[in-house]
């Protein structure tokens, strides 16, 4: 009898221990660096195996086939390379030339706060730096990098372009609901 007590309460421990781990595990904010961003509800948490991923967010079809990902990155002050070392990092992600992925940069000013914004559709080379790649056709890259002094924050989307089109607007806003006061 005394054994089934201490499993049962060993056992409602774990689970109040557990319970807010799950509760927790799909914030509807979460902070990066000094940002704090909001996540719309169809962006699902996931939870990163990465120490440098510091968030990642990601919209499956209902099939599960077509995954598109946001990776949220920061290094702290002086980290991580800078704007223009990411920015050509990841237009050099595809396989064809820059000339050929319909690379575009844009900067801009949101909230007082530069933020840079990148665009890229071809094969893009999935891996991690120095590891192997997997070519994934007609996928788009969406990057935004929100500058700080406490270390830029690097957010990259990546998925099939036919999906990534319909998230176009939502990955903006995402982005940019963490430089609105």
């Amino acid at each position: 009898m005394l054994k089934h007590i201490c499993v049962l309460l060993v056992s409602s421990v774990l689970a109040l221990n557990i319970a807010p781990a799950f509760a927790a595990g799909a914030p509807a904010s979460f902070k990066v660096g000094e940002f704090t961003f909001q996540r719309a509800e169809k962006w699902t948490w996931v939870e990163s195996a990465s120490a440098m991923r510091k968030a990642q967010l990601k919209v499956s079809t209902a099939d599960g086939k077509q995954v598109t990902e946001v990776v949220f990155f920061h290094f702290g002050p002086g980290n991580g390379g800078g704007t223009s070392a990411n920015v050509e990092r990841w237009l050099g992600q595809f396989q064809e030339g820059r000339d050929k992925i319909d690379a575009k940069v844009q900067e801009v000013a949101v909230g007082g706060r530069k933020l840079t914004y990148v665009h890229a559709h071809g094969t893009y080379m999935s891996g991690m730096p120095g590891g192997p790649k997997t070519a994934q056709a007609d996928t788009i890259l969406k990057g935004a990098i929100l500058e700080s002094d406490e270390g830029s924050v690097f957010v990259k989307l990546t998925g099939p372009s036919g999906q990534v089109k319909g998230l176009e607007s939502d990955f903006k806003t995402l982005v940019e609901s963490a430089l609105k006061k």
